[in-house]
């Protein structure tokens, strides 16, 4: 009987529980949801304060960006106040329009509120937005950068601007800064920056723009120096200008007499005034041409950072030894006096090889008495006829 009345009892109270829940309130949604662009790269999002809030609850705000019609977590965002300010949002690059669904929120420490219903609001990019840039990078120096890029379309025009990354008041006031040294090279344009900085990039065209952050900058390919040191190569490579108190790291593949290639990694940290990195020896045949391709990549304490794969260097060559070029040329020999001695054989055969006659035809003719010339074998030997003069004698009298 206890037990049954205790049972009950809990029942009844989750239940009373479940439905408190189930009949909780929502919060009031924002209103007046309206969106300004502050520069190319920055957008705030704001809206009214809703009326009819519970009273002593801290009142938040969550945001996501909704993209295919569906809610993204990883973009899911938290503010107390009543606007938020996207920077580079425009890195998307597939739409002109981006749209965020706004909810109003209680901690769990204010009970019986749920989540407002999302209210969604729709940002309309400035202007058109068009791929006007391939393959841009940035090769970073000690004070600067060189970035270029492969136009998409050469005959159009192009400005790059820029600006540091970030949302600060301060940084959108500074507003942006004009590139002013361009330079081209080949297919590729480019601009030299007077800065290191995480920055945001702004190209545009006639027909459109790009704004994008770059997620990784590169360093120059250092050059591979080699020397001899008995059986081992010395290989040494400039230290990067920049990186001090940095890992980093040579990822080294070479070929050694056209054999499969063998790929490894070499790492060391750079210090203050190190000009080149400590030598990295590898094991050395003088009959093998060796051939090297290399890029050095930031490892730890680092910034994202990687060279380009190098070209292919090369050093010596493949050489053949006297027992090789024995053993190629003396079959090569035999084969060409063999087929000399058959082409010989075959055509001066008669002479080699003459044919005997057969004797019982010889015999046979002797007993039968046969002496005529005609009847006699045509292989036997017949001497060729004697030449003679005739002389006649005249008798004189006395």
């Amino acid at each position: 009987m206890t037990f049954t009345r205790e049972f009950f009892t809990f029942l009844t109270s989750t239940t009373v529980i479940m439905v408190l829940h189930c009949n909780a309130a929502r919060l009031p949604q924002p209103t007046n949801l309206s969106y300004e662009w502050l520069d190319p790269f920055t957008v705030n999002v704001s809206w009214w304060k809703p009326s009819n809030l519970p009273q002593n609850c801290e009142i938040k705000y969550k945001h996501f960006l909704v993209k295919n019609g569906s809610h993204k977590e990883h973009n899911l965002k938290r503010t107390i106040w009543r606007n938020f300010t996207e920077n580079c949002l425009t890195e998307e690059m597939d739409t002109d329009q981006w749209t965020y669904s706004i909810q109003t929120y209680v901690e769990d420490t204010c009970k019986g509120w749920n989540s407002s219903k999302p209210v969604y609001i729709t940002i309309d990019s400035p202007k058109p937005r068009a791929v006007v840039v391939n393959d841009f990078k940035c090769i970073i120096h000690p004070k600067s950068m060189d970035c270029s890029w492969i136009p998409v379309d050469p005959s159009l025009a192009l400005m790059l601007s820029f600006r540091d990354y970030g949302s600060t008041a301060e940084l959108i006031k500074a507003g942006l800064k004009e590139c002013d040294k361009y330079y081209s090279a080949g297919k590729r344009n480019g601009c030299h920056l007077n800065t290191t900085d995480d920055i945001c990039f702004l190209a545009n065209t006639s027909i459109g723009q790009s704004t994008f952050k770059l997620s990784s900058f590169e360093i120059p390919t250092p050059k591979l120096n080699i020397r001899e040191d008995k059986d081992h190569l010395i290989l040494n490579w400039a230290a990067p200008e920049v990186g001090t108190g940095c890992k980093w790291i040579y990822e080294l593949c070479y070929t050694q007499c056209d054999q499969s290639k063998k790929c490894q990694n070499y790492s060391w940290e750079k210090t203050d005034n190190m000009e080149n990195v400590p030598p990295y020896p590898i094991v050395y045949n003088e009959n093998c041409r060796y051939e090297f391709k290399y890029r050095v990549v930031g490892g730890s304490n680092c910034i994202e950072v990687a060279s380009e794969w190098s070209d292919v260097q090369t050093y010596g060559t493949n050489k053949v030894s006297s027992w090789t070029v024995v053993a190629i040329v003396i079959p090569i020999i035999l084969c060409v006096c063999v087929v000399l001695s058959c082409y010989c054989f075959r055509k001066h055969s008669d002479i080699i090889c003459p044919i005997i006659p057969d004797p019982s035809t010889i015999f046979k003719e002797m007993i039968n008495g046969n002496r005529d010339p005609r009847c006699m074998p045509g292989n036997l030997y017949t001497p060729a006829e004697e030449s003679f003069e005739t002389c006649n004698i005249l008798l004189q009298k006395s």
